[in-house]
């Protein structure tokens, strides 16, 4: 996996997110306890307006520091938040109030955020959420950020690896193998090489990201009971079990099929140090019960590090001063992480 190798003190590309959403919120409260959470400089692609407007509905003292470029970032970020200006116009923002007319404006900044990152300019990207169907409206044809992601790496001449979400706490990192595809479509998708594919990127960003030598992968079956030798479905000794010989003879060290409803309790978590999961929500479920305020979601598999928290827009909560930052904080504090150990070769155990 080749990762663009930023220099870790760069500051960090944060996108602007759906500007009716909680993004800009987060943004400004994380800025607000830059000192206290010991924040490194990041900056913002958005229109100022926006974070001009949020920041007084919210009561946030703030001043919105308009930049030209990233390097001029660091040097105001103690006194200012940096933002970056868009090129295209934002149309006029209510929060709580999504429109088609914010889409550019959002598709713009997650381009400029990733084109920085990968020209070396950013040290990595940090996400704020998107309202997928809103972009959808416009013609957008990906199911979320990770595979538009992945295509921009790709429109830059990269090469990535099929791109893996990894949800990651200190107490728990789940993979889903199928992401963001109807649940009915998961037994045709599921194939012995996505498994493969999945677990070897895995694997590879938890040394070279989190500082693990030899990163033990627990791997979910699919049906209740990991299919209770084949009275509950085949895909496991069909499809599972010979995609986890076949790690284990690469020199990867992973276990199962493993039933998914034994798999996640104290005693079951101190065994394994990420676990594959067949489909969404048999990763996302058990992960944002147990990490929902501090949990970050990481894409592996890109040239450049992506970050960014583990919850959606939540337009009820835009604008009302009610969103809580610390998963976003988090998604800040892990990127420079992942940066410093990117650069160095080594990574920090979360």
């Amino acid at each position: 996996m080749a990762v663009s190798l930023a220099h870790p003190e760069l500051p960090l590309a944060v996108t602007m997110g759906d500007p009716a959403g909680i993004g800009p919120d987060v943004t400004l409260a994380a800025w607000a306890r830059r000192r206290d959470c010991a924040l490194a400089p990041f900056f913002v692609i958005a229109d100022p307006a926006l974070f001009e407007a949020r920041a007084a509905l919210l009561g946030i003292a703030v001043r919105v520091m308009r930049i030209a470029r990233p390097e001029d970032a660091a040097p105001v970020f103690d006194d200012a938040l940096p933002v970056l200006p868009l090129r295209a116009p934002l149309a006029s923002v209510a929060p709580g109030k999504p429109s088609v007319a914010h889409a550019v404006a959002v598709i713009e900044s997650i381009e400029e955020a990733v084109a920085l990152a990968l020209s070396g300019r950013a040290a990595a990207v940090v996400t704020a959420p998107i309202a997928k169907f809103v972009l959808m409206e416009t013609g957008f044809a990906h199911a979320g950020h990770t595979e538009f992601l992945a295509e921009l790496a790709v429109r830059h001449g990269h090469r990535p690896r099929p791109p893996v979400m990894l949800m990651a706490s200190p107490r728990l990192k789940t993979v889903p193998v199928t992401v963001h595809i109807p649940l009915k479509h998961v037994f045709a998708a599921l194939t012995p090489d996505i498994i493969i594919d999945t677990a070897r990127t895995t694997a590879e960003g938890l040394t070279r990201f989190f500082g693990i030598a030899r990163p033990r992968l627990a791997i979910c079956g699919l049906n209740p009971h990991a299919g209770e030798n084949g009275a509950l479905g085949h895909e496991e000794t069909d499809i599972i079990a010979p995609a986890i010989e076949s790690l284990k003879a690469e020199g990867i060290d992973a276990t199962g099929p493993h039933p998914a409803d034994t798999l996640f309790h104290d005693a079951a978590r101190e065994t394994y140090d990420a676990v594959l999961a067949m489909y969404h929500d048999q990763a996302l479920i058990p992960f944002k019960t147990l990490a929902f305020d501090d949990g970050v979601n990481v894409t592996l598999g890109l040239p450049f590090i992506r970050t960014s928290p583990d919850h959606g827009t939540a337009f009820a909560l835009a604008g009302t001063g009610q969103a809580n930052p610390q998963s976003f904080i988090e998604a800040l504090r892990l990127a420079r992480r992942m940066a410093a150990s990117a650069a160095a070769g080594t990574g920090p155990r979360t």
